[in-house]
């Protein structure tokens, strides 16, 4: 008789394992089985395949479906190159386009051509939502669910948050056949890598528009979902599938009492990272940090390195440029990214203008969305929560207010305002404050900053770590 292949909680068991496959398996003495995780089932099945060799397959439980596509829309040429490149490379890999590039139309044809049991991975709740309503309309014959969010849908086209696909990772490993990762930069944390790694998924296709993370494991993308296949720059589709753009700097610099008050915070935190020897370039630095605030020195420090990043962040110039962007561009749809809750509030005050933070409810959220779509609300001030997946083709200008972005965040936010529309001229503003770390993490995105090249910012300065 075939060897049998089982699944259970996420990865594959055999009791006899052909010797072309033994590299894959490890042997259990506790279950006294043949062990091997979930996402090397296509490796296996490939492999006993090509060696003509028989296997009684009870793992997966793929099905195929009927996925009429219901759109008739023709395709940019980045987005035809990006799904037959990911044709080429066996329906496995990521795909890189700049945000209000299609990403979601690629998925869309990728599932038309590949009409196997789906499972989409997404990061929030408004997203799900947003993917939920286009595959509903792009397929209106399938059956689509939700999980997450309260629910709970059991169905072969499946749109999950990844906090909710990690935790049912076991119950979806064997059901899905292809696996879409959007801003599957998120996916290699420790806690969603689980998805991929459970998953028997033999396509896999990752979408984002930019694969960097702070900890460098994007790296893992290549094994749980495959290696990057097209790549595209939001400069190469300016004026095509995306609108025309500009990138403006505007350098603000601190009054000099500000400043004097600055540099005696920086002066004051450096002094005991020095002490300590502690560098904030990285993850563990900053935990350091944190842990050091506990005495009366690191608690001072701390608070110095607050206040340092509350006056490069608010400073009263950023408010004077703001209101002349508003001058020059009295009727174009705005939206203004902060750094941090207290300084969209600032601007709400100033400006009179809504906000959306982190604490905003759904339901607020979504009311204020389609108020800015429809135009009564004009401008839109907020914080990180609408740097991903937010479709708004309405606006036309941002404005990053305070704590200048990492390149990730710099390109979401870039993104938020390229989307086509007719006669649309996007702007971007940049709003720096001079002889601080906005100044010198700009630089760094743009490639122009080099150590030492200014004394006063020692090289270990980040106030855009975590707070």
């Amino acid at each position: 008789m075939a060897p049998v292949l089982r699944l259970d909680r996420g990865t594959l068991v055999m009791w006899e394992v052909p010797e072309v496959v033994s590299d894959f398996f490890t042997w259990d003495a506790r279950s006294q089985s043949y062990r091997a995780p979930g996402q090397t089932y296509r490796d296996v099945m490939e492999t006993l395949k090509r060696e003509n060799l028989p296997v009684q397959d009870e793992a997966a439980a793929f099905s195929k479906i009927d996925l009429s596509y219901a759109r008739d829309i023709e395709p940019y040429p980045h987005q035809r190159e990006s799904l037959a490149a990911w044709k080429r490379a066996g329906r496995r890999g990521v795909v890189v386009l700049p945000t209000g590039a299609g990403k979601t139309l690629v998925a869309q044809l990728a599932m038309r051509d590949t009409p196997r049991s789906t499972l989409i991975c997404v990061p929030t709740l408004d997203l799900m939502h947003q993917w939920y309503a286009g595959l509903l309309a792009a397929f209106p014959d399938a059956h689509v669910g939700l999980l997450g969010g309260g629910s709970k849908d059991d169905t072969p086209v499946l749109v999950s948050t990844y906090q909710s696909a990690a935790i049912h990772a076991e119950d979806l490993a064997g059901q899905y056949a292809l696996q879409i990762f959007d801003e599957c930069h998120h996916l290699p944390a420790a806690f969603t890598r689980v998805i991929a790694e459970m998953g028997l998924a033999p396509y896999r296709l990752g979408l984002s528009a930019t694969l960097g993370r702070s900890d460098g494991r994007e790296a893992d993308l290549d094994g749980l979902v495959g290696p990057v296949v097209y790549s595209v720059a939001p400069e190469e589709l300016a004026g095509g599938s995306l609108s025309e753009y500009r990138e403006v700097i505007i350098r603000v610099r601190l009054s000099q009492s500000e400043q004097q008050r600055y540099d005696e915070c920086i002066r004051l935190r450096n002094d005991f990272l020095r002490r300590s020897g502690i560098r904030l370039g990285s993850i563990e630095g900053w935990q350091k940090f944190i842990m050091s605030s506990g005495s009366t020195q690191g608690r001072a420090a701390m608070l110095a390195h607050r206040e340092a990043k509350s006056l490069a962040y608010g400073t009263e110039g950023k408010l004077r440029v703001l209101e002349e962007i508003f001058a020059n561009h009295p009727q174009e749809r705005t939206l203004i990214f902060t750094n941090d809750n207290s300084a969209v509030y600032r601007v709400s005050h100033e400006f009179l203008v809504p906000t959306i933070t982190h604490q905003t409810g759904v339901k607020e959220r979504h009311k204020v969305l389609e108020r800015f779509r429809d135009g009564t609300y004009r401008v839109l001030a907020t914080s990180r929560v609408l740097n991903e997946g937010i479709d708004v083709p309405e606006a036309s200008v941002a404005v990053v207010l305070s704590g200048t972005a990492t390149e990730r965040e710099y390109v979401q936010r870039l993104g938020r305002i390229l989307r086509k529309a007719e006669g649309k001229q996007a702007v971007l503003y940049e709003v720096i404050t001079e002889g601080t770390s906005e100044e010198r993490v700009s630089q760094q995105r743009r490639g122009q900053w080099q150590p030492g090249q200014r004394p006063e910012t020692p090289v270990w300065e980040d106030l855009n770590a975590p707070h």
